[in-house]
């Protein structure tokens, strides 16, 4: 009995004992409020924002608040959730409280931005319905992800005006928030969604893995990363379940698409200028994509998060992995902390990158409307933009974690008293001579498509694509082959602007399925017909 009570009391210790070594935590007393916010941030930026945001909302109002953070997944995810929420709470609102009949119009129609004029009545009704209620999904609060989920959530009619301009119609100027930036929206025309951080993207790479493969020079340039040595050991995301990444690889199309408009307005100046732009759109998506398919063929994987790849790299699973900056920043610091080396880098390819912002939004129905404005006037003013980059410790700055992001302030950068404390104190978004101009015009329209594509050609076929890639490397890369493995006439601008475009939008959801397998189909059989004939030239070589 005595060896029972001994191991009872050495199991206590072991569980109690980390509870009472801890810390001291500052008491705040019990919440009088919670605020609700979906998320695709990390702990790191939820926790110095759920903090700094309870200290500044106390000292203005001597009330405690709770932040509940609801995380589900990256933006994608978020987006699928915020549209079942919706659409279950309209249809409890048109049936119960307005004693309607639900149908598959009524669906389609309370969500959608364009309703036909000779559409059904109830879609018609439906949709002026929810802009007038306050039907509600629970939540206060969107903030982070790319500005493609907030205007597709505009569109919906799920984001509603916070009023947050009438409270500081000084911040938005181009002094301050300026509308858009190098072809970048930066807030929504009737301030919907407003940006409160900029993004940009890059390479983070390990030192000791590069020289594992033999590479001297570290790569700089997303067309880098198609060299056959980084075979297998490329981190990606896939971009149908991370907007962030999806972003990644619309700019390595822009790119590509800026690069040759560039290079016709040199050799043809007396073109028409519409005649080259549409040309080198063309060619330069082309381009991006065969550039986009090299780099999904040397691939270890593709992960569901985008957090995940920047550990694998400080890992040494891989070697090099595409990431949103704060990322690569974060795990950069990370380990350079841990182990006294600098054995990762981060680095945004020169005029490969465009800044974006990170958004938020108030909600439909929101539960807790002044809080959540209150959140809004927060991450917009001066003390939670210092956040950002600050360092921890630094007045004012976080007390944990540097988060290691550039605000969107545009007069953030004009306070010289604030360099001692900033992580980047060299980097200036607004002042950069190397950014990407983004062209809505050329991808914006089809920025879902870009990521469909690239899924069925990269992931879903990925084992046929790496025995084609990994063949045609054996083989000195033959012309014949590689022209197979990049034959992307299915996939071209036209027909993704056309008859894919349509496929993915249609109220069919059978359509997408259909073009999923037509699409692979197509792929898959270049991809044998490249292994074919890679390695007949290698037998013809021995």
């Amino acid at each position: 009995m005595r060896g029972s009570y001994l191991l009872i009391l050495l199991l206590l210790a072991v569980v109690g004992l980390p509870f009472l070594l801890r810390p001291a935590r500052e008491s705040r007393g019990p919440a009088d409020a919670t605020l609700v916010i979906i998320t695709p941030h990390n702990e790191a930026l939820r926790s110095e924002y759920g903090r700094g945001f309870a200290e500044w909302y106390r000292q203005k109002t001597g009330k405690n608040v709770v932040v509940d953070w609801r995380v589900i997944g990256g933006t994608s995810e978020i987006s699928r959730f915020l549209e079942g929420e919706y659409t279950s709470a309209f249809e409890r609102y048109w049936t119960k409280n307005l004693g309607r009949e639900w149908s598959v119009d009524v669906q389609a129609g309370f969500q959608s931005a364009k309703i036909a004029p000779d559409a059904p009545a109830a879609a018609r009704e439906a949709r002026q319905a929810f802009l007038t209620s306050e039907v509600s999904c629970g939540i206060d609060l969107f903030f982070g992800g790319g500005t493609y989920d907030f205007i597709r959530q505009t569109q919906a009619g799920r984001l509603v005006d916070s009023g947050i301009r009438t409270i500081h119609p000084e911040w938005f100027t181009e002094e301050t928030i300026p509308e858009s930036f190098s072809g970048a929206q930066y807030r929504d025309k009737d301030d919907l969604w407003i940006g409160t951080v900029l993004s940009s993207y890059g390479l983070l790479y390990n030192k000791d893995s590069l020289a594992r493969l033999g590479i001297a020079g570290p790569p700089r340039q997303w067309i880098d990363l198609e060299d056959p040595r980084y075979f297998g050991e490329i981190a990606l995301a896939d971009p149908t379940k991370s907007g962030s990444i999806a972003a990644v690889f619309e700019n390595v199309i822009q790119q590509q698409m800026q690069r040759r408009l560039i290079a016709a307005r040199a050799q043809y100046p007396n073109e028409a200028p519409a005649k080259l732009e549409s040309e080198a759109v063309k060619q330069g998506w082309i381009d991006g994509m065969r550039l986009l398919q090299l780099i999904g063929a040397n691939s270890r994987y593709f992960t569901d998060t985008s957090q995940k790849p920047p550990i694998d790299v400080a890992q040494g699973d891989s070697a090099v992995g595409l990431c949103i900056d704060f990322y690569g920043r974060q795990q950069e610091e990370a380990v350079t902390r841990r182990s006294g080396e600098r054995r990762l880098e981060y680095i945004s390819p020169v005029g490969g990158s465009v800044s974006s912002v990170d958004p938020i939004a108030l909600l439909r129905g929101a539960p807790h409307r002044e809080l959540a404005v209150a959140f809004i006037e927060y991450a917009l003013s001066m003390e939670g933009q210092k956040l950002w980059d600050f360092r921890p410790g630094t007045p004012g700055g976080p007390k944990h974690f540097a988060l290691r992001r550039m605000p969107v302030r545009r007069d953030f950068y004009e306070h010289p008293e604030f360099k001692p404390y900033l992580s980047d104190p060299t980097d200036d978004p607004f002042r950069s001579s190397d950014q990407l101009v983004y062209r809505p015009k050329w991808t914006g329209g089809v920025f879902r498509e870009i990521a469909f594509i690239f899924r069925v050609m990269c992931l879903d076929t990925h084992g046929e694509l790496a025995r084609a890639w990994k063949a045609t490397i054996d083989a000195g890369r033959p012309a014949d082959a590689m022209a197979a493995l990049q034959d992307l006439s299915a996939v071209d601008y036209e027909a993704t602007n056309g008859r894919i475009k349509q496929m993915l939008n249609s109220k069919d959801k059978a359509e997408e399925i259909r073009l999923a397998r037509e699409l692979g189909d197509f792929f898959r059989a270049r991809y044998a017909k490249a292994e074919s004939l890679a390695k007949a030239t290698q037998r013809a070589g021995l």
